[in-house]
């Protein structure tokens, strides 16, 4: 039987790479797209609902389907005030994983970041680790946090410190490897592909997926 995924942040990095892997997947019939704004040239089977997500409710009907991909995220120069970054990266998420809970929907997938912890005195940090909580207490029954480290990969939008950022990563990365190593880079195409793996995969038990087991999933012939 095929199903049906639901895509949130189908717009930017990770989620763009994970919504091309969805429509060339026969596995899949159908995909919904909850978004701000409708990408266009898709295909039939990419549904797109189109509304303010920070209201994700009004969706409550539409919200059903077989495994919800979360890609949402922004960041602190995109978004400065921290309630609208604390309503996006919080709220979207664990919004989404109550529609999912409410709904049956068995199969939860969320990005994270490496240093998410909702007891870090860093606010990014302890709004990814209070997101990260929020979504575990809806008890989901298949849920996976993955965490990676820098996200490497070709934007649409201008980040100018990131990519500064990436560059001088990109340089030290040698240097990284023992303890070191779940800091080097993870190019988002990594992360789209362990999402689906996971996904798709009856023998993985794992909650919290870290950086360097990302790439080993992403490699994976999961069953």
């Amino acid at each position: 039987m095929k199903k049906t995924a639901i895509i949130l942040g189908a717009s930017g990095l990770t989620g763009g790479l994970l919504l091309k892997k969805i429509i060339v997947d026969d596995r899949y019939e159908t995909i919904k797209l909850f978004s701000r704004t409708r990408i266009e040239g898709l295909p039939n089977k990419v549904q797109q609902f189109i509304g303010n997500l920070l209201e994700l409710e009004q969706f409550r009907a539409e919200f059903k389907a077989n495994e919800v991909y979360c890609c949402i995220g922004t960041s602190a120069k995109k978004t400065p005030d921290k309630n609208m970054y604390r309503n996006i990266d919080y709220g979207i998420p664990v919004s989404a994983a109550k529609l999912a809970k409410e709904n049956n929907i068995a199969t939860f997938l969320v990005v994270s970041a490496m240093g998410a912890n909702k007891k870090s005195k860093l606010f990014y940090n302890r709004t990814k680790g209070e997101m990260e909580q929020g979504v575990l207490n809806q008890g989901i029954q298949h849920t996976s946090i993955l965490k990676p480290s820098l996200i490497g990969g070709e934007r649409e939008e201008r980040r100018i410190l990131e990519n500064i950022a990436l560059k001088v990563f990109k340089l030290i990365q040698p240097l990284f490897f023992g303890p070191l190593k779940k800091y080097r880079i993870i190019n988002a195409e990594s992360i789209a592909q362990a999402m689906l793996n996971l996904a798709n995969s009856t023998s993985n038990t794992d909650v919290i997926i870290t950086s360097l087991d990302i790439e080993q999933l992403a490699k994976s012939n999961l069953k």
